[in-house]
């Protein structure tokens, strides 16, 4: 595994910081079977932006399909 500094001068805690959870993640993403996907973080889940409430029907209602009221 090689990994660059590209920009900045990381000090040596911030780099050892920096590898261990790079390390971790491919450490858990080798226990996962082949073909298989790990957990998705919520963040990314396109349901959470979702709403559960559809707008009314009218002139403006294509303005309230995105933010919540």
């Amino acid at each position: 595994m090689n990994i660059k500094v590209v920009r900045g001068n990381p000090t040596p805690e911030e780099l050892a910081a920096a590898l261990a959870v790079v390390r971790a993640r491919a450490a858990a993403a080798a226990t996962l079977p082949s073909g298989a996907e790990g957990p998705r973080d919520a963040w990314s889940d396109p349901s959470r932006i979702a709403s559960a409430r559809v707008p009314r029907p009218g002139l403006a209602s294509w303005t309230r399909t995105y933010w919540p009221a």
